[in-house]
């Protein structure tokens, strides 16, 4: 039983609605929401609504709770919510794929993981393309924070393959929204923030299975930052870069169809899976690292050469793939899950902080030097900077996709070309285990998110940042896609029902 549920139901006992912290997947210590007085698992729509209208009567706060993904304070108000976790809410119908054709749909409830709708499709030979992301985060929550695949050719927002959402309002009606970008509802409802209700139903576009491959090479850090950046992702289905500083290095991947007869390779990826050694050595060094930049460039030095090779098993016989280019079906290759016996790294409590941040194509080798040169800037206080994180720092890429609230939105009042796309900065960092859990240099990683958001313009991804963050990034927000966006809100949400810290931040409470 989830933490908070216990706590629910002690309060519930003693006849009261006491406030207790909520959290995501980091766990205790780790609080999404500051203010909450229950937490209910929903089984169906119809309970759902049920719940909603409860809190309503009763003056409560609402929020839904997927499977995590949230890495700091903004889920909620400060005010008493009850949270509805849709874990729950997961079924799947209406699959339709004809045989050979190229695409089809399916209808699926607003809980469902991106695992679960993958071994789902998989098993009927069909795939979601490449509207997907981390395999534990559900598909509604996904779509409601802007969530996106890093693809500059294809679809990177989840919500790009999406055809139609069921929302529950703040009156606990369910509110059917079909795809239509020249609908303020549907543009509204693309990025919805969890503001205008809790997605329950979605119909995804999906499309016959297929074989990938991922390739993987190393740069030289001048070739990327004087390179051409666009030129390097574009040309794929999915591609990234990963960033190690401290090396002056890239490591450059990128995936893309193949003929289903070109191996029978059965590749499965894993990003987070570690064993408990691994996670005692990460320990030992990244801890130390609080203290002594020494261990920090060590670690970045190991986690460097563990990335070199691919973070690919074989699925069957779950031997580790050694050599580039891996190939599998669609899901497996693309982002797969946990090996076998192995955990998650936060599992092992090593966890980070994150910040990321959305930039215009067309600025992503100012940017990127930018970034370099505040790295050179501590390197003359004899400071190195380094990535503390297993793979790096995370360089995504999103196609263009118009709505208010999207990170890779365009048309916005700033001026700026974001209709080839937009990079982002994904900077996770180690969040130590020892004494007050600031890192080494922690200034600096305030110096340079506020550097970025003064000098560029730039987007913040709705759940990895701080109130900070946000609160210092509303001024590079198009002032007029947030009035369309309320005037969407307040016909869902008029009461507020569904208030949340992000939700005061941008205005939508003024």
């Amino acid at each position: 039983m989830h933490y908070t549920q216990i706590l629910a139901l002690i309060a519930a006992g003693f006849g009261s609605s006491a406030a207790f912290e909520y959290y995501t997947f980091d766990g205790e210590g780790f609080p999404s929401c500051h203010n909450v007085t229950e937490v209910h698992d929903a089984r169906s729509v119809a309970e759902v609504q049920s719940l909603v209208r409860d809190a309503a009567s009763r003056g409560l706060q609402v929020r839904a709770g997927g499977k995590g993904h949230m890495w700091y304070d903004t889920q909620c108000s400060d005010d008493a919510t009850m949270i509805i976790r849709t874990e729950y809410v997961n079924r799947i119908s209406n699959f339709s794929l004809e045989k050979c054709a190229n695409e089809g749909t399916v209808v699926i409830e607003g809980g469902v993981t991106f695992f679960q709708l993958a071994e789902y499709l998989h098993e009927r030979g069909a795939n979601i393309g490449t509207g997907l992301v981390n395999w534990n985060i559900s598909v509604g929550g996904s779509v409601a924070m802007g969530a996106h695949r890093t693809a500059i050719r294809e679809n990177a927002a989840v919500v790009g393959g999406v055809l139609a959402i069921d929302i529950v309002d703040g009156s606990g009606e369910v509110r059917h929204i079909d795809k239509d970008e020249k609908d303020d509802t549907w543009l509204a409802a693309s990025t919805s923030l969890g503001l205008l209700g809790v997605i329950v139903r979605l119909k995804m576009k999906i499309y016959a299975e297929t074989k990938v491959y991922a390739m993987q090479k190393t740069l030289d850090e001048k070739d990327v930052l004087n390179g051409d950046i666009y030129g390097m992702i574009a040309p794929y289905m999915t591609a990234n870069l990963w960033w190690w500083p401290y090396k002056r290095k890239f490591h450059w991947r990128y995936y893309d169809v193949v003929p289903d007869n070109t191996s029978s390779q059965n590749g499965f990826q894993s990003t987070f899976s570690i064993t408990s050694l691994e996670a005692a050595a990460a320990h030992a060094f990244l801890d130390s690292g609080k203290y002594v930049q020494s261990s920090n460039w060590i670690a970045e030095a190991i986690f460097f050469d563990i990335w070199e090779k691919p973070n690919f098993h074989d699925k069957v016989t779950d031997a580790a793939i050694t050599e580039w280019p891996v190939y599998g079906s669609n899901y497996d290759v693309l982002i797969g899950g946990l090996y076998p016996n192995q955990k998650p790294e936060w599992d092992y409590g090593l966890r980070s902080y994150t910040l990321e941040l959305a930039f215009p194509v067309t600025r992503a080798n100012e940017m990127l030097k930018r970034v370099r040169q505040l790295f050179d800037e501590e390197r003359k206080k004899l400071i190195w900077m380094t990535a503390t994180y297993r793979s790096g720092i995370n360089i995504k890429f999103g196609k263009a996709n118009f709505d208010f609230l999207g990170q890779v939105t365009t048309g916005t009042e700033d001026g700026q070309d974001w209709t080839k796309g937009a990079i982002m900065l994904d900077f996770p960092t180690y969040r130590p285990a020892v004494g007050d859990h600031k890192r080494y240099n922690e200034d600096f990683y305030i110096r340079l998110a506020n550097t970025l958001i003064d000098e560029f313009p730039c987007r913040p991804h709705w759940t990895k940042n701080t109130r900070d963050v946000f609160k210092r990034a509303v001024k590079n927000f198009d002032k007029s896609y947030l009035a369309r966006f309320k005037a969407v809100k307040d016909n869902f949400d008029p009461k507020g029902l569904y208030r949340s810290v992000v939700g005061e931040i941008i205005g939508m409470y003024d």
